[in-house]
């Protein structure tokens, strides 16, 4: 398949670093409906196995029996090691990576600056580690895909930083930066090459997660309409 192909997420191959809290529950519901196959990651086997429930059987009539597939894998996302160990499993079992969504999240702030403490700084970091551990390890596959997408979530905060979400507006903004670098990575790596870009790397920025999930979920799937020459090192505002 190539770039001027009319291309879609089904049969894609997409991973979920953090796949377990509410939203990657939505989201790996829709990659699923529409024919991708998602590894869900993360470090609840509990809510794993809920996740794994909720697949959608594939279609024996789509010729690919994983598609709409959901196949669930246990790593801590901050852990180096243990996700190098995810790669190099998959790979074993012939499971090239199209798309990686790292989710690994959360909120902490309030009380001004003042109340901006180490403690939580550590917590949110975690965010910002699982981005950059996982973007290095499935680097590679992203970069083989005819399609391959990295998109992170941010948050509008980061264009609008306040004292009481200080320590999460610079979690979110040193994320942005380091999907930019993979960007221009992608970028890099064609012109060396002397090929057509085909991998995206995406930003999409929220206010509340909560309140736009469904439409977070459909500008994911959305990724693989979309040539990777519009695409790579784009900051999109998701309403």
């Amino acid at each position: 398949m190539t770039q001027g192909d009319t291309m879609t997420v089904a049969g894609r191959t997409v991973l979920l670093a953090g796949a377990t809290s509410p939203s990657g529950l939505v989201i790996a519901r829709a990659l699923s409906s529409a024919g991708a196959r998602v590894i869900a990651v993360g470090r609840d086997q509990g809510k794993l196995d809920a996740l794994a429930a909720a697949a959608r059987p594939a279609d024996p009539a789509s010729g690919d029996r994983d598609a709409g597939s959901i196949r669930i894998e246990r790593c801590s996302l901050t852990n180096e090691a243990e996700v190098a160990a995810l790669a190099d499993r998959l790979a074993a079992d012939g499971v090239r990576v199209d798309g990686l969504v790292p989710l690994v999240g959360g909120w902490r702030g309030g009380g001004g600056l003042a109340g901006q403490t180490e403690e939580d700084y550590r917590a949110l970091e975690q965010a910002f580690t699982a981005v950059r551990v996982t973007s290095r390890a499935f680097d590679a596959d992203l970069r083989a895909s005819d399609a391959g997408r990295f998109a992170i979530l941010s948050s509008t905060a980061v264009a609008r930083p306040l004292a009481g979400g200080a320590n999460y507006a610079a979690v979110k903004a040193a994320s942005e930066a380091w999907t930019r670098a993979v960007a221009q990575g992608f970028a890099k790596a064609a012109r060396d090459a002397g090929e057509p870009l085909r991998a995206a790397a995406v930003v999409l920025r929220v206010r509340s997660l909560d309140d736009v999930i469904d439409a977070v979920a459909a500008r994911i799937l959305a990724l693989w309409d979309e040539d990777a020459t519009e695409l790579n090192d784009r900051i999109v505002d998701v309403a």
